[in-house]
């Protein structure tokens, strides 16, 4: 597998937020989104065994599959590998996720007929959120079924976007508050800069 990094952390967001995780960074991703703040280009080829052994350091027993997008390497035969973790997945929802998966965290990046087509349920949608694409958030009953919905506001930079983030962060709380089906799910890893 071609992985950009493998750490020790807390999950930043979603239901999982403050939970302690493996996470695994796969290169390559199918999407170009201008938001994106991973460096998910670059990565080194690593056998699973060399993976196993990197994450026998760490005392947590889920691993969070992200990128990139994960979809594009993982796949059942690997996760039998993993099988005495919790594997949990962030994915842009452009392709089906292994069936050996435990927790699927969406953050669609595609039309609502895709994520029809590639899941019947997922854990948790996470959108990431801007003023700018409140009106073309999809209605919740047109979305597979999941436990929780998030809307997530975009944060860009540090302080030379606080007024846009800002912006972004009260029109997220706004359409929430008119719209309460929805949840709201902050990145806090970077609000307190932690990885």
């Amino acid at each position: 597998m071609k992985v950009v990094e493998i750490f020790y952390s807390l999950q930043g967001e979603g239901t999982n937020m403050g939970k302690p995780a493996i996470f695994i960074r796969l290169a390559d991703c199918n999407q170009n989104c201008w938001f994106c703040d991973t460096n998910w280009q670059n990565g080194i080829e690593m056998s699973v065994a060399e993976i196993l052994q990197e994450i026998e350091k760490f005392p947590a027993k889920m691993i969070i599959w992200t990128g990139g997008e994960p979809t594009l390497q993982l796949n059942n035969e690997i996760l039998s590998h993993f099988t005495h973790y919790y594997n949990s997945i962030e994915t842009n929802g452009t392709n089906p996720v292994p069936s050996k998966i435990d927790y699927i965290s969406c953050s669609p990046k595609v039309d609502v007929e895709i994520l029809q087509k590639n899941f019947n349920f997922v854990n948790e949608f996470r959108f990431p959120y801007c003023k700018e694409n409140e009106n073309i958030l999809p209605k919740i009953d047109d979305l597979p079924q999941a436990d929780d919905y998030f809307l997530s506001p975009i944060l860009l930079g540090n302080d030379v976007f606080y007024k846009k983030n800002r912006e972004n962060i009260n029109s997220c709380i706004n359409f929430i508050k008119q719209n309460p089906q929805w949840r709201l799910s902050f990145q806090t890893h970077k609000l307190l800069n932690f990885s």
